[in-house]
């Protein structure tokens, strides 16, 4: 629908989408299973995520104009195997950190976080290959009401 607005706006912003990962970051370090997997990411690891998602949902280019790529961000993800247990805990957490945010008090945003979410980890599962085989040029998708 033209006009309609993004799923970042909806989400709250820049504000909305910071708040968003800071509490999946602190969910998942909370989290026996995924703990292990963001231990000893950047100091700055939720700032960074949070730039990435708000460009993923529709908001401004901040991560690709800045940040990094959607290639480092695969191959950060890349060459560590299947881990379906790591996979649907770190899920969880992301629906849990949408309740905390208030951000499923709309259902349909809720459900499009959800799925936007869910695809991204199996996205980021389908790379089981070592970091350099991922190629370069990789684009970020943004994510709409309609995916």
């Amino acid at each position: 629908m033209t006009g309609e607005r993004s799923v970042y706006e909806a989400a709250g912003g820049a504000p909305g989408v910071l708040r968003l990962a800071e509490a999946w970051h602190r969910r998942v370090l909370a989290d026996p299973i995924v703990a292990h997997a963001f231990r000893h990411h950047r100091a700055d690891h939720t700032a960074r995520l949070a730039a990435y998602l708000g460009e993923a949902l529709g908001g401004p280019p901040t991560y690709t104009a800045s940040l990094g790529t959607e290639s480092e961000v695969v191959r950060l993800h890349a060459g560590n195997g299947p881990h379906e247990e790591m996979d649907a805990r770190a899920l969880a957490a992301w629906d849990a950190a949408l309740t905390d945010c208030g951000l499923d008090a709309d259902p349909r945003l809720a459900a499009t976080l959800h799925a936007y979410w869910a695809d991204g980890i199996r996205r980021m599962a389908e790379h089981h290959d070592p970091a350099d085989h991922v190629p370069d040029g990789l684009r970020l998708e943004t994510w709409t009401w309609d995916d």
